[in-house]
């Protein structure tokens, strides 16, 4: 299989890199999904992946037959390096610097760095991932610029095509839920909402309209602000 047909997706286990799935299940003729283990706080996100993966592919009969192999890879050095609120039990805040207590350093680097090695043995010139620089938690290496020098460098380091797409770098959370019922309608509404985990603390003992989270931290407020939103626009 050509390799512009191939696609390898940062998965997660929660909202945006589940829609990212999708989207490049629409698109690409093999698509393969990598996660990472870097002992973080919520890793309940790593429980779901499974399941999501399970589910997805009852949304279209095409899905079933491009959705290849899952890679999880460990990364407990980063957590060791690491003193935030996603690798430690510490408060949700903003940290003296201006950037939350929840960013981790150099994580979303290692990630592509680690995704474009595993697209590289196994034929894929995508990746796909859900950074966004719309509406997100301040997180320089979410940017669009950090993204794209990254492809440039994996392409360089590599001496191979790399390219990063990033469905939602310029969509807010309201945008993400239409983006999800666009492809997939309310099958892939329902699938969001029941099983994707973006809440930092790990939280899936209170469901709210919007999904599984404690409704405080920063990834729930995001996600419950732009539901509501999203919901608004349908009504009009």
């Amino acid at each position: 299989m050509s390799e512009s047909t191939t696609a390898l997706v940062l998965f997660s286990g929660g909202q945006d890199s589940t829609v990212c799935l999708a989207w490049a299940l629409d698109r690409f003729q093999r698509v393969e999904t990598i996660g990472f283990d870097y002992s973080q706080r919520h890793s309940v996100e790593l429980e779901v992946r499974p399941r999501i993966r399970e589910k997805i592919v009852a949304i279209k009969p095409e899905w079933k037959s491009r959705l290849g192999q899952d890679h999880m890879v460990r990364l407990d050095a980063l957590a060791a390096i690491s003193e935030t609120a996603l690798t430690r039990d510490a408060a949700i805040e903003i940290a003296d610097n201006g950037l939350p207590t929840t960013f981790v350093p150099g994580r979303n680097l290692i990630f592509l760095s680690f995704a474009g090695a595993v697209a590289y043995r196994r034929g894929a010139s995508h990746l796909v991932a859900g950074m966004c620089e719309t509406d997100y938690s301040g997180y320089p290496d979410c940017r669009n610029e950090t993204v794209q020098t990254m492809a440039r460098a994996l392409r360089l380091g590599m001496d191979k095509e790399v390219l990063i797409e990033t469905p939602l770098m310029r969509i807010d959370k309201a945008e993400t839920f239409a983006l999800a019922y666009k492809i997939g309608s309310d099958a892939f509404i329902r699938l969001v909402v029941e099983e994707t985990h973006s809440c930092y603390l790990g939280d899936r003992s209170h469901r709210h309209d919007w999904g599984y989270g404690c409704g405080e931290c920063p990834a729930c407020q995001l996600r419950a602000r732009g539901w509501e939103k999203w919901i608004a626009t349908r009504q009009k």
